[in-house]
């Protein structure tokens, strides 16, 4: 019995580890496609925010590469700067950007605070980027709260609905201006397969009749998705660009607040390990957004693995992207 037991688990194991290679052998080839031009994003200024840690952070990394000057936008400032010191490092081995032919076109790296939870640190930090920054090339929506305890933001507002919508509704709003005067410029939202399971509740937004918080981070994600295609109609004629993408299952600290029992971890770990993408393999589709001259003109669309997918009608319909976004301007000072 024992050694049939083993033979299973064996078995088992050699087919995620079988799985887990062809999926690293695929998701390499497309990196190393989308990778050539060190060039590509010489001269671009991009804002990413929540670049600190996971995807943002692989994402930066990325930009860098590409010769972007990337300005992290992280609520934690001190973790920032310390990312902010192994990215460089990472990218410029020799000791900076222009260290000669090695940096291969690297870009600049700077570092700006940011709280999403507060709409008074959004407005702080949009006032500061009107009056340092001569232009944006890129901002991308990346940094958000994933299926935390119930508690709120600085204003009052649901933690998930108010960092993962709100806080990138108003910095995008506030950007606007900036963003039209650097056209052809582009935004990219960062959503979730998990929108699939959310819906916008006009009734109990704040989540305070009820609360779960599974079904918020869905509902969140599903804002984002509505947000970007009325966006995207607002900003029709400008040469300003706006999609949003969803970067898979991938392996990093958003899942903090997700408990495991500590029997359950090792295998856990076993299958994240096996199917889940490395932090620089979720952020190929939100560096493809960002930089790739296939998505040139491209606005309104829903991305994964760097190809268009198809939504579900929820997040097509028209009548209720308005209307949140008529409701998220009253919630965020826009409109009185």
């Amino acid at each position: 019995m024992a050694a049939g037991t083993a033979a299973a688990l064996l078995a088992a194991l050699g087919g995620i580890l079988w799985l887990a290679a062809r999926r690293f052998v695929g998701s390499s080839v497309q990196r190393l496609h989308q990778g050539g031009d060190s060039g590509l994003m010489r001269g671009k200024t991009v804002l990413i925010t929540g670049a600190n840690s996971g995807l943002g952070r692989a994402t930066a990394a990325e930009l860098l590469r590409l010769g972007a000057r990337v300005i992290m936008g992280c609520r934690d400032r001190e973790r920032a700067e310390e990312a902010a010191g192994q990215l460089r490092r990472e990218v410029w081995p020799t000791g900076g950007p222009d260290s000669g032919p090695t940096s291969g076109g690297a870009g600049e790296l700077v570092v700006k605070e940011l709280d999403l939870s507060s709409l008074s640190s959004v407005r702080s930090f949009c006032q500061e980027m009107l009056q340092e920054e001569p232009r944006l090339d890129v901002l991308i929506n990346n940094a958000g709260v994933f299926q935390c305890p119930y508690m709120k933001t600085e204003d009052g507002f649901e933690m998930q609905f108010g960092v993962n919508h709100l806080g990138h509704f108003l910095l995008t709003n506030l950007l606007l201006g900036l963003l039209k005067s650097s056209a052809p410029s582009r935004i990219v939202v960062v959503s979730s397969k998990l929108y699939k399971y959310g819906d916008i509740n006009f009734e109990d937004l704040n989540s305070e009749q009820s609360y779960n918080k599974s079904f918020c981070y869905s509902r969140s994600k599903l804002a984002n998705i509505l947000f970007t295609r009325e966006l995207a109609r607002r900003l029709e004629g400008t040469s300003v660009t706006v999609n949003v993408l969803h970067p898979g299952v991938v392996r990093t600290n958003l899942g903090r607040h997700i408990h495991i029992p500590l029997l359950v971890r090792p295998l856990f770990n076993l299958v994240s390990w096996a199917f889940f993408k490395t932090p620089e393999e979720g952020a190929q589709t939100a560096v493809y957004l960002a930089s790739s001259p296939e998505v040139e003109g491209v606005s309104g669309k829903y991305f994964g693995d760097c190809k268009e997918e198809e939504l579900l009608p929820k997040a097509m319909d028209e009548s209720v992207a308005r209307k949140l976004w008529d409701i998220s301007e009253v919630m965020v000072g826009i409109l009185k």
